[in-house]
């Protein structure tokens, strides 16, 4: 049973990282690492933010043309 355990943790891992899910708790535990009085945003505050600024970089395709 541990094998199985072991085998979905590293599945549900990979999963979140593939798909950025984990991006705000590392953004979060940063945030509060470095400065515990600070306000962090919340989840939808940092998916915003991170969807405009992968909107705004030329690099990332999304512009026209």
């Amino acid at each position: 049973m541990s094998a199985v355990r072991d085998v979905l943790a590293r599945a549900r891992f990979y999963v979140r990282e593939f798909s950025g899910e984990a991006a705000y708790d590392r953004y979060a535990a940063h945030a509060r690492c470095h400065d515990p009085d600070a306000r962090v945003m919340t989840r939808r505050e940092f998916e915003r933010a991170r969807t405009d600024a992968r909107e705004a970089d030329p690099r990332e395709g999304f512009g026209c043309c």
